[in-house]
């Protein structure tokens, strides 16, 4: 079972990620935010690809779901940490982190 410790101590392992306040939630951003965690600690949201959320949710419906609305729509997703195990947890976050890493410029 994954805690809200545990989200911040993986998704600050990922290099160059910050950690800040984003409305009622903390966000964890390298050049663009890629995760946010709740207030409560129990959930947290993913930035996934459409693909990438439908493979989550049907692997572990108990653990993931669409972020209701628009976002859910462009793979923003939501994440029961108690469903998952650390080892989970650390694969989404790294899926995530994968999107909102820095990107290289061509020259």
């Amino acid at each position: 079972m994954a805690t809200a410790e545990d989200f911040r101590r993986i998704a600050l392992s990922f290099e160059g990620v910050g950690e800040a306040p984003h409305f009622d939630r903390t966000a964890f951003r390298a050049a663009r935010i890629f995760a946010t965690l709740a207030a409560d600690g129990r959930s947290a949201n993913l930035k996934f690809t459409p693909e990438e959320q439908e493979f989550k949710c049907l692997l572990a419906p108990d653990a993931f779901s669409p972020v209701p609305g628009a976002w859910g729509r462009k793979g923003s997703t939501c994440a029961i940490l108690s469903a998952l195990s650390e080892a989970e947890l650390r694969a989404a976050l790294a899926t995530a982190f994968a999107h909102g890493r820095p990107t290289k410029r061509r020259r």
